[in-house]
């Protein structure tokens, strides 16, 4: 990852920790949500072992 990756990523988590807890706790089940969504595979495909 490059340098401007890298401060990206750290905006983002100073970001998320200026949230208040309920905001917080909304983001993550967002993101549960889509990196679920996002594991699925799509109907009509089989999952690949990994």
């Amino acid at each position: 990852m490059d340098r401007s990756g890298v401060a990206e990523g750290l905006r983002l988590v100073r970001a998320f920790l200026s949230l208040p807890p309920d905001k917080r706790a909304e983001v993550i089940a967002f993101l549960e949500e889509l990196a679920r969504a996002q594991g699925r595979p799509k109907e009509g495909t089989e999952v690949s072992p990994r």
